[in-house]
């Protein structure tokens, strides 16, 4: 069927306006000519205000997360990917097989199309490399002013398989703790971009699914992973805590274990930043029995997303829940909550 449009949408110098929100042509043009176009899937090109899809076997999973990052584009990648890997590392994080994503974007007035597709494509590469197409959705329009280019929110559907238990509340005293690599490379890549930076050398995002890595991680250990965790906003320092305060334990990490990159760990020095607290978008934290830490460790080395992996403590009995970290000097010192805002609109 021909659609009713005069001529095609200026993706080259048009920007969004207010229209585009509208409900009328100019927003099912938007929608037909960039989601449709660069989204394009069975379920979507049903063009229905939802998805309807068979459910595997398996207990059903589902997350919803909003970005709101500045800059929109930083080194490593940008809004669009990360509202992708988020999403799909949240559903991962319960062991389940992420199936399918939804998305919802806010988009500001006087926007550059052209900025909105580079989103877009990079969005649906980020999908398709995941293997969870973004099979429904929804834009509005906001005034010039009321938005910060543009928000988007994703929401993830996976499936759990049987006999696979992965929660916060299962660490357990005498676990083991494994980190799948270097800490605080995307909180340091979004400041880098933000302030325009130059360090000499070239820090990016982490940002990636970790679906991947999950799924060769349970089918190696499916009863012996307690919990999984990415450690987003507050970095790994929140992770531990909130997993230590979930399970009602204490942890101890060793600060030579922890992984952290050299120029990482320089910028850190120079914005006066921990990288215990800064954000990651690729990483993940496992808390497993103490006799398969070894043999998860391997497995995740020879995963690309998890090749600098590590052990860097357990878990203790603690009634007080504290994290403490054996510091380099032979010491130790409590790991706390972080209070305020380090890196601002992170992720």
């Amino acid at each position: 069927m021909p659609k009713p449009y005069t001529s095609f949408l200026n993706l080259t110098t048009g920007k969004v306006d207010l229209s585009h929100g509208g409900g009328g042509r100019a927003m099912a043009q938007l929608i037909d000519e960039l989601f449709v176009r660069h989204f394009d899937n069975d379920l979507l090109r049903q063009r229905n205000d939802q998805a309807l899809f068979n459910v595997p076997a398996g207990r059903l999973v589902i997350s919803t997360d909003g970005h709101v990052i500045s800059p929109l584009f930083f080194p490593g990648g940008d809004i669009g990917s990360l509202a992708v890997h988020g999403t799909v590392n949240d559903v991962a994080m319960s062991g389940a097989r992420p199936l399918y994503l939804a998305a919802g974007f806010i988009l500001e007035e006087g926007l550059p199309l052209a900025d909105l597709e580079k989103i877009v494509i990079s969005m649906a590469a980020a999908a398709q490399r995941a293997g969870a197409p973004i099979v429904t959705g929804d834009t509005k329009v906001v005034e010039r002013g009321k938005g910060d280019g543009v928000f988007i929110t994703t929401t993830g559907v996976g499936i759990v398989p049987e006999g696979v238990t992965i929660s916060g509340d299962r660490a357990r005293p005498g676990c083991a703790i494994l980190v799948s690599g270097s800490i605080g490379d995307h909180g340091v890549a979004i400041m880098a971009g933000r302030e325009n930076l130059q360090f000499g050398t070239s820090i990016v995002s982490d940002s990636a699914a970790l679906n991947g890595l999950v799924a060769e991680m349970v089918s190696a250990a499916p009863d012996a992973i307690h919990c999984l965790r990415d450690p987003t906003r507050g970095g790994l320092a929140t992770a531990l805590n909130e997993l230590a305060q979930q399970s009602g334990v204490g942890m101890v990490i060793d600060e030579m274990r922890i992984p952290v990159k050299t120029e990482v760990k320089a910028a850190c020095e120079i914005l006066g930043l921990d990288p215990l607290y800064v954000a990651n978008e690729g990483k993940l934290v496992c808390i497993c029995v103490p006799g398969a830490a070894e043999r998860l460790l391997a497995v995740m080395r020879q995963h690309p997303l998890g090749r600098d992996a590590a052990i860097i403590g357990e878990v203790i009995a603690d009634e007080h829940g504290f994290v403490q970290m054996t510091t380099a000097f032979g010491g130790r010192r409590i790991v706390d909550w972080p209070v305020g805002e380090q890196l601002p609109r992170i992720c």
